[in-house]
């Protein structure tokens, strides 16, 4: 464990009962979002890598137009 996380744990546990409860289940929370990001984006490697070669053959193609951010 890092000093800066058994600083916020010291000082959580400091906390009464039930905020010490309802921070865990926010970082619990936070966690499981984390990892459902994290599988998320490792499963869709392929897809997007599939995308970005389709945008490639495109432009190298011809077949895109530049972008004028000030025109949307």
């Amino acid at each position: 464990m890092t000093k800066a996380l058994k600083k916020a744990f010291d000082a959580a546990s400091r906390l009464p009962e039930p905020d010490q409860d309802r921070l865990a289940g926010a970082i619990l929370e936070e966690l499981t979002l984390t990892q459902r990001w994290e599988d998320t984006l490792a499963s869709s490697q392929e897809p997007l890598e599939r995308l970005a070669d389709e945008a490639l053959a495109e432009h190298r193609a011809g077949r895109t137009e530049r972008l004028d951010p000030d025109a949307l």
